[in-house]
């Protein structure tokens, strides 16, 4: 039996939310991302540039980058919780993977919004 002391509280009912909605998010931003490489056969860095200066792609890529954040961690807790029984094992490499998420997701934000 897995106990909850990982959990803080959250149901698998929102787990399995949060697991849909990221993933429409992250195929949505995934089709614009190739549609746009595709309907500009001629990428330049300045037409690049000039897609991400724009605030609403700037929030779309921090949606995108929200959501690969969430749809990770709430993946990796699941498989954690399945396969690693000792509890102090778990919880360390749940700590490993929320920091490296952590830090993953403001790197991202740094490089998206330029600070």
């Amino acid at each position: 039996m897995v106990t909850n002391i990982t959990n803080f509280g959250r149901s698998g009912l929102s787990d399995w939310l949060v697991q849909r909605v990221s993933a429409i998010i992250l195929a949505l931003y995934t089709l614009f991302i190739v549609g746009y490489l595709l309907f500009h056969p001629g990428l330049d860095y300045a037409a690049w540039s000039g897609l991400f200066a724009q605030t609403w792609m700037r929030i779309f890529s921090l949606l995108a980058f929200v959501s690969l954040s969430a749809h990770a961690w709430v993946g990796l807790w699941t498989v954690t919780t399945d396969y690693l029984k000792p509890t102090g094992i778990r919880i360390a490499t749940q700590t490993v993977i929320i920091l490296a998420i952590f830090v993953f997701l403001v790197w991202g934000i740094q490089v998206l919004w330029g600070a």
